[in-house]
């Protein structure tokens, strides 16, 4: 009988050392998977997707939403074109007051101007570009969702795709009640506007948020703006 003696070499386990070592990094490269982007039933694989690398991808899908982006956009261009250019950090904490408060009778006016106090969450974080586009990009979608009596997670999602708005920018679209909840990654060159949503027919709400700076798609906690 002939045996058959297998020689492994030793040149194969530095290879099978390089093959764990590139499953611990696919692991590590889960990071934020915990992140609001992966809930829901009507996530799709890829929805984890930096705006980097969203941005530098190309297909028409892309140059699509690129597109929708700038006209979205163009409203408030044209109005800091008018105004000059506006902070480029946060937004101011607002002026004092000007005029007389209603008083009544027998009310004494107050010694000094009252300050509005500085504001808070989203208005604190966004930039004035951000913030404007906040205001075109929810007047666009609150219309277009009203007029859904039943939105299902994939009613919705076909309303954000007639908008422009690419599915690896659509996270935690699920259902929950009779509504759908969902979030819209919209940053770009360097912004870190996102859009909290709630499709309910009539009542449909949405909402400005704060994305990390940085990484996938996750809604940063006040003043944090940092990725993974």
């Amino acid at each position: 009988m002939t045996r058959i003696f297998a020689f492994i070499s030793p040149l194969a386990r530095p290879r099978r050392a390089l093959t764990a070592t590139a499953l611990a990094t696919l692991v590590l490269a889960g990071c934020g998977s915990e992140s609001p982007s992966d809930g829901g039933s009507e996530s799709k694989p890829g929805s984890s997707v930096s705006a980097e690398e969203s941005a530098t991808s190309s297909g028409p899908e892309q140059a699509g939403f690129m597109a929708m982006l700038d006209k979205v956009a163009q409203p408030c261009l044209e109005t800091e074109s008018e105004t000059g250019p506006g902070p480029s950090h946060k937004r101011p904490a607002g002026s004092v007051k000007e005029g007389k408060e209603s008083l009544a009778p027998g009310e004494t006016p107050p010694a000094v101007p009252i300050e509005p106090g500085a504001p808070t969450g989203p208005a604190a974080e966004l930039n004035d570009r951000d913030w404007c586009m906040s205001v075109q990009h929810e007047q666009r979608i609150v219309q277009a969702l009203q007029a859904v009596s039943e939105p299902t997670p994939a009613k919705v999602r076909k309303v954000l795709n007639d908008l422009g708005y690419i599915d690896e920018r659509i996270h935690s679209l699920r259902q929950d009640g009779r509504f759908t909840r969902f979030y819209l990654d919209l940053r770009e060159k360097g912004g870190l506007l996102c859009e909290e949503g709630l499709a309910a027919g009539m009542e449909t709400d949405i909402s400005a948020c704060v994305a990390s700076a940085v990484g996938p798609f996750t809604v940063a906690a006040p003043g944090e703006q940092r990725g993974c």
